[in-house]
């Protein structure tokens, strides 16, 4: 069966690469230092700092493994400057009017699902925000069912960098 394809952006890919190289060249030395001093304590069996970096070593393994596996099968997404909103776009959209009648604005990018980050303004292409943006253009308007209920947002831009 095939795996999934993991769509990433240039600069998710280069941070899940850099992620890797600190896990394999760092973390691991640290691990396998700390399994070396529990086991130098002496009886395994009772050795709680042993068992501790045994669950550690085991939980960095299978760290690295996933990250191996979703730089391989890695789908980098070329923002297209086109008109319409699709993976990899910047856009600028108003909210819904709040409490106040005041309409924010925000500048969201479009990402896979992997890569996302509300923190950071980056939102999945199979949220329910994403995926109504996905095919629009400047001056459209979406709606969103949210648990509020369905809300109303305005595409304002699509940023050209």
């Amino acid at each position: 069966m095939a795996e999934k394809k993991v769509k990433l952006t240039q600069e998710g890919y280069d941070n899940l690469v850099k992620k890797l190289e600190n896990l394999k060249s760092v973390r691991r030395i640290e691990v396998a230092e700390r399994l070396k001093a529990a086991i130098a304590l002496g009886d395994l069996s009772e050795n709680s700092e042993y068992v501790d970096a045994k669950n550690e070593q085991a939980f960095l393994e299978g760290e690295i493994s996933d990250l191996e596996k979703q730089i391989r099968n890695s789908d980098i997404i070329h923002e297209e400057k086109t008109d319409t909103i699709s993976l990899g776009s910047t856009v600028k959209i108003q909210f819904p009017k709040n409490k106040e009648g005041i309409s924010p604005e925000d500048t969201y990018m479009i990402v896979g699902s992997t890569e996302a980050d509300p923190d950071e303004n980056k939102i999945s292409d199979e949220s329910p925000l994403g995926s109504a943006l996905i095919g629009k253009k400047a001056g459209d308007e979406v709606q969103v069912h949210a648990p509020a209920g369905v809300l109303q947002y305005k595409v304002l831009e699509i940023v050209k960098d």
